[in-house]
Parts: C-alpha cells; sequence; structure tokens
C-alpha cells in the first residue's frame, strides 16, 4: 500500500479515536449538521479545463463541551470538535470530476464578549478525487496528479436563527485539495465559497456553556521538551516524478500554559533520498553547476532548520502549526531551478530551462512550515510527565508544499 495512503487514512482516524476517548464528566451536546456551497474554483495552471461553479454538501458531526467540563473547553470557550464527510462537485466531470472529502473539525467562537453568532470552523483531513493529471487523457488538468489528496477547509459561520435544539446559519469559506508534493504536477485546488448551513442538538444547550459559570480551572505553566523523528514522502520534479522517502528527526522546547496552549521552539534536520540521488548520480545541474556536491553527498543533502510551534491541546488531540527558517539546505538552488523551470527531450537530446532566482526564490529557500494532527496516548488534561504521540504533517516553503510526513515522538515534562 503507498506510504501517502497510509498516512492519509490514519488522519481521520487518530481523530475520531481521540473524541471517543475524550472521558465525558457531563454528557455533551452532540451535533448533526448539513452544509451546502457554491463558489468559484480557480485556474490551477494556464489552459485549465473549463468549468462552472464549485459545489460542495457536508454532512457533520460533532460534540460541544460545557465550559465548566474541561480546561480546554474554558479557555477556547466551548468549541465544538468533530468529523465532516463532504462531496464536492468540481464544475467538469469529465476533468475535474468529484472530490469525497473527509475531514477532522474544531469550531471556535469569535469576539466571545460581543456576540455569540460568530464562529471560525478549521477541518484538516484527506480527500480522494476521482479525475486526476493524466498525460494522454487529461494533460490540460495540473492540478492534481493522485485520487488520494490532503484537503483543508477553514469557514467563517454567522447564526442568523437559533432555535433550542437548532441553528440556521450563513458562512463563506476557503477549500483546498493537494497531494503534498508526492507526485508532480501538483498545483492543487482553491476554490472560495459561500453557503448556508443547519445545525441541530440532541440537547438544549444551556447558556451558562458559554460561560464559566462559577467554574475556574486551576491555571498552570509547565515547562517540556520533545524529541520527534518521522519519515515523509515527495516527488522532486517533472523529470524525478517517482516518491522517495524525507527522514525527519526534532528536538524542542517551550512551555504549556492552562494545559490547553504549548508554545515552543526548537531545531530540525532532514534528509532528502532525492536530492542524494542526484547528486550521487551526477545529474545535469551537478555537473554544470555544483561538482562540488559529490565529495560530500550526505550533507549536500541534507537540511538544518530552527522553528517556532504553537499548538493547540485538546485533550488526546494535538492541532500544531510550525514556522521556521532554514539554517542549512544548500540543494535547494537547484530544487527551485528545475521545479520553476522545465525540461524538454529532443531527439533523445536534454534541455533544461532554468527558474530564475530572483527575490521570490531568496525568501522561499529560508521560510518554512509545518501542519498537522497529532493523537496523544495519555489525555494532556492529566499533565502526564511522560506522553508519547504519532502524528499526520504537511511541510510546506512558505506555503508551497514540500513533503508529507508521519511522525512518532516523545514529550517529557519538568517537574518544575
Amino acid at each position: 500500500m503507498p506510504f501517502l495512503l497510509r498516512i492519509m487514512r490514519v488522519i481521520p482516524a487518530l481523530f475520531i479515536m481521540a473524541v471517543s476517548a475524550q472521558e465525558d464528566v457531563d454528557e455533551p451536546a452532540r451535533y448533526l449538521e448539513f452544509d451546502f456551497s457554491v463558489g468559484l474554483l480557480g485556474d490551477s495552471n494556464s489552459n485549465f479545463p473549463e468549468h462552472s461553479a464549485q459545489k460542495s454538501f457536508f454532512v457533520g458531526m460533532g460534540k460541544r463541551y460545557a465550559q465548566s467540563e474541561k480546561a480546554w473547553a474554558y479557555y477556547l470557550n466551548s468549541p465544538k470538535v468533530g468529523i465532516l464527510l463532504g462531496f464536492s462537485d468540481l464544475g467538469n466531470r469529465r476533468s475535474l470530476g468529484y472530490a469525497y472529502s473527509v475531514l477532522p473539525y474544531a469550531e471556535f467562537s469569535l469576539l466571545p464578549a460581543k456576540t455569540d453568532r460568530l464562529h471560525l470552523l478549521v477541518a484538516f483531513g484527506a480527500s480522494y478525487l476521482d479525475r486526476v493529471y493524466d498525460a494522454e487523457t487529461n494533460p490540460n488538468n495540473k492540478g492534481v496528479s493522485t485520487r488520494l489528496n490532503w484537503a483543508y477547509r477553514s469557514y467563517l459561520y454567522y447564526d442568523f436563527f437559533k432555535g433550542n435544539k437548532g441553528i440556521w446559519r450563513a458562512g463563506i469559506g476557503y477549500l483546498h485539495h493537494s497531494n503534498g508534493h508526492t507526485r508532480k504536477p501538483n498545483r492543487g485546488y482553491n476554490a472560495f465559497l459561500v453557503g448556508i448551513s443547519s445545525a441541530f442538538s440532541n440537547r438544549e444547550v444551556p447558556k451558562s456553556w458559554s460561560t464559566n459559570d462559577g467554574y475556574s480551572p486551576h491555571k498552570s505553566k509547565e515547562w517540556f521538551y520533545t524529541t520527534r523523528v518521522g519519515v515523509g514522502q515527495n516527488s522532486f520534479s517533472d523529470v524525478f516524478n517517482s516518491k522517495k522517502e524525507v527522514f525527519t528527526a526534532a528536538l524542542s522546547v517551550g512551555k504549556i500554559i492552562n494545559k490547553t496552549f504549548k508554545f515552543g521552539g526548537g531545531c530540525h534536520y532532514r534528509f532528502y533520498e532525492h536530492y542524494y540521488d542526484y547528486i550521487i548520480n551526477e545529474e545535469t545541474l551537478i555537473r554544470t553547476q555544483e561538482p562540488g556536491f559529490t565529495e560530500h553527498p550526505i550533507a549536500n543533502a541534507s537540511n538544518f532548520g530552527v522553528f517556532g510551534s504553537a499548538e493547540l491541546l485538546l485533550g488526546h488531540v494535538g492541532m500544531e502549526f510550525d514556522l521556521g527558517l532554514n539554517v542549512f539546505k544548500p540543494f535547494y538552488k537547484i530544487d527551485w531551478q528545475l521545479n520553476e523551470g522545465y525540461t524538454t527531450f529532443n531527439n533523445g537530446e536534454e534541455n533544461i530551462v532554468l527558474g530564475e532566482l530572483g527575490s521570490y526564490y531568496q525568501i522561499k529557500r529560508y521560510v518554512f512550515s509545518r501542519m498537522g494532527l497529532k493523537y496523544y496516548l495519555v489525555n494532556t488534561e492529566r499533565s502526564p510527565k511522560h506522553n508519547i504521540f504519532i502524528g499526520a504533517f504537511i511541510n510546506a516553503n512558505l506555503g508551497q508544499a514540500d513533503f508529507s510526513e508521519l511522525t512518532t515522538g516523545y514529550r517529557h515534562r519538568f517537574g518544575f
């Protein structure tokens, strides 16, 4: 089974296990939601297939906890967590097809001191696309080239009608699909949507759920260190388009505030198999630009970086975002030139047109990001001294996918 397929199946499974494993002190409110939206799917490339408006339908199943039940519910103003199942018609059945999505989500109240009607939904998971790029049968669709992909959805909702057990609301949002650079082309699908949704609860939610009702959890600050290792997968270029591994390791330290907000900083090491093979095989740009890379192929296929990290802790679940700087990534110059240019073959002779090393390259060579979900073995509400986790992440260079990653790690809480 392909590595990416295993990653994609892990994401919703982690969240489902985590939600079901939460220890409920009081019965939470359970929701069944229906969402219909329509909007504009952007063209992923020039000569992109003509298409009509994108139409999406999602069904959501979620829980909402009282602020007085859990520390993270208190500090995040009684958020909703659950699973979204989605269907999207991308506007051209023959060339773009349909998307089927599974996305764990969390929904937070915005401006709770002023209104209880404004909410932000963030969802991250997987999608299956039944039409993808094919050089012969579908050459103009360079949005995605794999059937299984990452999916990300963010939505801003306004409740225009609230009953005892039902809510109607309007929303505006964004939906994205891409394969995390596991195969090219991978320009991704980006849609901007407006819609209407309804949510029905199994019980009336007391107003006290949106207040502390006299409850105030013990405030805490805990220092920690984390070590993790991972294996990822990506493709290199249009010519070197097979999947190969990226091996990762990282160390970070930081502070957990009120058992909910985790902030830290650290450093990482990465080794790219594609880079290493390109070097030891003395491919074109090694011979013409960087022949010295062959003297130390492992070092020149490596990457060192420093990063800052922010994570929301929801019991067994962590939602993490990292932003950092590459201190050492010598091969990225070749990576950029090949991927921003193109290669043709005339009568068996290779002709490479290279991308320019402009100001945008200078920024992208340094800035990276990382986003994903984690499942902790021990509920973080218990403030365990030792905890282990697994997670699925997408890594990017300034927002452009670099590789997909499956990771495991250990977190230690200091005793002071």
